[in-house]
C-alpha cells in the first residue's frame, strides 16, 4: 500500500511498475477499499461532474454574492477570452489560459454564493484543479476517463502535502491552500500532456516554490477577497509550471524536500496571516470599512 509521505517514492513506484501515477494510485485506491477500479473511478468522475456544474453555474451568473464582494468576474474573464483578435489581439496568455483563468475565478464566485463545489483540496482553493481539468477537456479534447484519472494524480499528490505538510490556510497561509491547490493541478495537467511521471512531479515542485509563503488574509474573514483572484493566479501558476516541466526544465530542489520547505515556511507565517483576518490586506483601510458595512460595527 502506499503511504503517501513522498512524491518521489510514488513516482518511483509507478515508474517501476511502468504505470501512470494515476493507474498506481487506482489500484492502490482499490484494493485499500475493497472496490473495483472502475468504481473508484466512477466517484472521481462524479467529482468531476460536480466541477463542471460549478463552473458552468459560476460562468452563467452575473449577480454578486450576498456581501457584493463577488460575482461576475468569472464570465467577463470568459467573454474576453473569447474575444480573440478582436479585442486587440487578444488574451496575452492566450486562450487557454484566459479560458482556465475564468474558469477558476467562476467556480470560486459559486462557491461564495454558496454554490455546491469540489474542495480541491479546500473550498478556498476550489477553483484551480477544475480549471486545469476542465480547460484540457473543452480545448485539448481529453476524454472523461483520462479527466477523471488525472484528477487521481491531482488528490494523491495533494494527500503527500496534506501529510507532510498541511493544506489549511490557519495553519500554513495560502500558500496550503492556493499553493497546493496549483501544485496538484500542474502535476495533472503534465499527465494529461503525456508528461512522464517524474515531470508532474517537477511540475508540482515549480507550482509550489513559486507559492512559497504566500499569506491567508481574508477581508472581512471571508472566502471572496482576495480568494477569488487567488485561484486566478493559483491556475496561472500551474499552466507556467506544467509548461516548463514538459519543455525538460527540472527543480533544483527534489520534491519532497520542496514540501518540506512548505511546512517550514508555513510554521513560520505569524498568526495575523494565517486566516485570522488580523493582518495583510484584511488589515487595510478599505477592508476594515468593508467589514464594518458587513458585519456592523
Amino acid at each position: 500500500m502506499i503511504e503517501y509521505n513522498s512524491i518521489s517514492a510514488i513516482v518511483n513506484e509507478a515508474d517501476r511498475r511502468g504505470v501512470s501515477v494515476s493507474q498506481l494510485v487506482l489500484e492502490d485506491q482499490a484494493a485499500d477499499m475493497g472496490a473495483p477500479q472502475e468504481t473508484v473511478l466512477g466517484r472521481m468522475t462524479e467529482m468531476l461532474g460536480v466541477m463542471r456544474s460549478a463552473a458552468e453555474e459560476g460562468l452563467a451568473r452575473a449577480e454578486r454574492s450576498a456581501t457584493g464582494l463577488s460575482g461576475g468576474d468569472g464570465a467577463r474573464m470568459r467573454a474576453y477570452a473569447d474575444a480573440g483578435p478582436q479585442s486587440g489581439g487578444g488574451p496575452l496568455g492566450g486562450a487557454f489560459c484566459a479560458r482556465a483563468t475564468a474558469i477558476a475565478i467562476a467556480i470560486a464566485e459559486y462557491n461564495a454564493s454558496m454554490g455546491k463545489i469540489v474542495a480541491a483540496p479546500t473550498a478556498g482553493s476550489c477553483g484551480i484543479v477544475p480549471a486545469a481539468i476542465l480547460t484540457m477537456m473543452d480545448m485539448r479534447g481529453v476524454s472523461e476517463r483520462a479527466a477523471a484519472m488525472a484528477l487521481i494524480t491531482a488528490g494523491a499528490f495533494g494527500m503527500v502535502i496534506a501529510k507532510e505538510a498541511t493544506i489549511a490556510g490557519a495553519q500554513g497561509g495560502c500558500m496550503a491552500e492556493c499553493g497546493s491547490a496549483a501544485a496538484m493541478a500542474a502535476g495533472a495537467l503534465v499527465e494529461l500532456s503525456g508528461g512522464a511521471n517524474e515531470a508532474a512531479a517537477h511540475a508540482f515542485a515549480i507550482a509550489i516554490k513559486n507559492q512559497l509563503g504566500l499569506v491567508c488574509d481574508p477581508v472581512a474573514g471571508l472566502v471572496e477577497v482576495p480568494c477569488v483572484k487567488r485561484n486566478a493566479g493559483g491556475i496561472v501558476c500551474a499552466i507556467g509550471a506544467a509548461d516548463m516541466a514538459l519543455a525538460g526544465i527540472r527543480s533544483v530542489i527534489p520534491v519532497d524536500e520542496v514540501v518540506s520547505a512548505m511546512r517550514e515556511v508555513g510554521d513560520s507565517i505569524p498568526a495575523s496571516l494565517r486566516e485570522t483576518a488580523q493582518g495583510g490586506l484584511a488589515a487595510t483601510p478599505t477592508a476594515l470599512a468593508v467589514k464594518e458595512r458587513v458585519f456592523g460595527k
